[in-house]
């Protein structure tokens, strides 16, 4: 009972959070999102020059701290990694693609669903089915080897990151880059965005919050508990969209989002797929990072490497529809996701002790 209640306020911080961020200035239908937002704050520090998407996001500077706080004071942080850290680097740039195929991680794709847009609704099949693939290669014994002990200077990479990211953005804002227009100009005040990155950082660490675990514990353990804050998220922006006339049902006309069917079911598809073989969603990611694991730190240097990318070689969706490069950069990682998870199942890695 308490593991269910910590989840549904979790859920619950989460939906108000976005909430109050869109009615705030946050673009629509994306007022919390992980992917979106490491990829603006990517191009706000130069790493690509899409000048609509360039914004250091007070929200992600927020959750990781909020996760490290409360992980700290919890006595839950733990400095661990060694498990395929290139493997996670490139498996996180295939998430990213992937979120950029779409355009949103699952955070997001709930977000989209809340505020009516249908072609979330349709992504989410690919959702499912991405996530349904991993749990195939995990039922095969998929894995990506066991983390080690490591020193403390090592857990605390990305938060000591962060607080560098903070401080220029408050001290030294000239050093970045900020749209003009499009997405990256639309934020609410930098103190509302940290607070609410500091509530879902902190809610995300206490209920190992994650969209990605939710479907796989019920399908794997029939544990359905986890399922429980996507529809608290769910069910809290529709009232908010509903209560500031920001519903808006349908496929055509939604912000920042396309209406290409086929993509938006692969898009997600790769999300949900790469994401199992991670061990959780982009969010999740970002809070284990945040509390010590040095393999989820890798793998959100992945995200940012990703976003950069998919901007700087076009790969990236618009309101347009997709792009060919991004169509053939999923493809590519498409490829590498199942040559990963083919190549670490439990049959494999026995056979190459025998040959060995």
């Amino acid at each position: 009972m308490k593991q269910k209640l910590s989840v549904t306020l979790a859920g619950l911080a989460v939906g108000l959070v976005a909430v109050c961020l869109g009615v705030f200035g946050n673009p629509a239908n994306m007022a919390l999102c992980v992917a979106c937002f490491i990829r603006d704050t990517a191009g706000s520090l130069g790493l690509h020059r899409a000048e609509t998407v360039q914004y250091m996001r007070p929200e992600i500077i927020g959750i990781v701290f909020g996760a490290f706080f409360t992980g700290l004071a919890k006595k839950e942080f733990a400095s661990k990694g060694g498990s395929s850290p290139y493997t996670r680097f490139l498996l996180g740039v295939c998430v990213m693609v992937g979120a950029l195929v779409f355009l949103g991680c699952p955070l997001r794709m709930v977000l989209r669903i809340a505020g009516g847009d249908m072609n979330a609704v349709v992504g989410l099949l690919g959702f499912a089915l991405g996530i349904l693939t991993g749990i195939f290669f995990l039922n095969k014994g998929f894995s990506l080897k066991r983390s080690y002990d490591q020193p403390a200077v090592e857990g605390f990479g990305l938060p000591a990151a962060n607080a560098l990211l903070l401080i220029l953005l408050v001290a030294s804002p000239a050093l970045l880059f900020f749209s003009a227009n499009g997405p990256g100009s639309m934020h609410a005040p930098l103190l509302m965005s940290l607070a609410g990155g500091l509530i879902v950082g902190a809610a995300a660490q206490r209920s190992r919050l994650c969209f990605i675990g939710g479907v796989r514990d019920a399908v794997m353990f029939k544990d359905f508990h986890m399922l429980m804050p996507f529809a608290v998220v769910f069910a809290t922006v529709l009232i908010g969209n509903l209560a500031t006339a920001k519903f808006a049902f349908g496929f055509e006309g939604q912000p920042l989002a396309h209406t290409e069917w086929v993509w938006n079911v692969l898009g997600l598809y790769l999300v949900g797929f790469g994401s199992v073989l991670l061990g959780g969603c982009p969010l999740r990611q970002l809070v284990l990072a945040s509390c010590g694991n040095s393999d989820a730190a890798v793998t959100v240097l992945g995200f940012f490497a990703g976003s950069a990318i998919c901007h700087n070689f076009g790969l990236a969706s618009s309101g347009a529809g997709t792009s060919a490069g991004g169509r053939v950069a999923f493809v590519v990682c498409m490829a590498f996701a199942f040559a990963t998870a083919t190549a670490n199942t439990r049959i494999l890695h026995k056979a190459r002790e025998v040959l060995t």
